[in-house]
């Protein structure tokens, strides 16, 4: 089985290990991911502030050679990748005049057609009925599931989950044998884009969310989003700076500890990019 892989920019740098995990995941269930052609980034966090219609374009763009490339439907395990391409194609489905002017400056046509998956929605269409058959080293943590702000919101257009108290991947890690509990901070912001220019205030806001994980005695943060990842793990010093307070508790992908627990190697999901690396596994 082969399906469109979108991985944007933070999956082929500092969130390599996403990417690696998430490839080597979807191999151990014979899927192959497959790069949409000449790529570039969506605009991340800030474009759409500063021009509409070409921040409309940059993830128009993906959505159009994907298209070219015949596929149907991409994965894109990033959340803030995820939010744009979506709610892109839901603008211009809505915009007709937008989506023909959009169509113009990329100078390609836009079905607006395609399927977006991010990495909850893959698993759990290709890869979560096989899963429990495939573990062989169940996931035997508490942790707690941190769902970050860009996979919930906007509700009415993403259509993903819960608001407030996401499930899926509560979901996802008690299938590997995981104990995931309940908490008050499952899509609390992390500071977001402020991690280079204001890491007082990630430090602040991530502090709160690692503090009330280590508290309520989780031995692993397991996230999605890149972005939450690096501010809750590769800002660890600041936070823990903040809260005066020497908290150790791991952040990992979903697709890192489901990965560890159907059998991949610590290597092959990446596991030694982590700041703060998990004395468990």
């Amino acid at each position: 089985m082969e399906i469109g892989f979108y991985p944007g920019c933070s999956l082929k740098g500092t969130s390599s290990e996403y990417a690696q995990s998430t490839l080597a995941l979807a191999k151990a269930f014979d899927i192959k991911l497959k790069e949409i052609t000449d790529w570039n980034c969506c605009g991340a966090t800030a474009a759409h502030n500063l021009n509409h219609e070409l921040a409309m374009a940059l993830p128009a763009r993906v959505l159009a050679l994907a298209e070219k490339d015949g596929m149907t439907e991409i994965v894109v395990p990033c959340a803030a990748c995820y939010n744009r391409l979506t709610v892109t194609q839901h603008e211009l489905n809505q915009d007709k005049e937008l989506k023909n002017k959009v169509s113009e400056i990329l100078k390609m046509p836009l079905s607006g057609n395609l399927q977006i998956l991010n990495v909850m929605q893959f698993i759990d269409k290709y890869i979560a009925d096989k899963i429990e058959e495939k573990v062989v080293k169940p996931f035997d943590r508490k942790v707690v599931c941190y769902y970050g702000c860009l996979l919930v919101r906007p509700q009415n257009i993403l259509k993903f989950d819960r608001l407030e108290d996401p499930q899926s991947m509560d979901i996802l890690m008690e299938r590997i044998g995981a104990n995931s509990m309940d908490w008050g901070y499952k899509t609390e912001c992390c500071g977001a884009g402020f991690s280079v220019s204001r890491t007082d205030i990630v430090a602040k806001l991530s502090g709160k969310i690692v503090k009330d994980a280590s508290d309520r005695g989780a031995e692993a943060i397991i996230v999605a989003c890149p972005m939450c990842q690096s501010n809750l793990d590769m800002r660890r010093p600041q936070i823990n700076s903040y809260l005066q307070m020497n908290i150790q508790t791991p952040v990992m992908y979903i697709t890192q500890a489901i990965g560890l627990a159907v059998g991949l190697s610590k290597e092959e999901v990446g596991l030694k990019k982590l700041f703060v690396a998990p004395t468990f596994a």
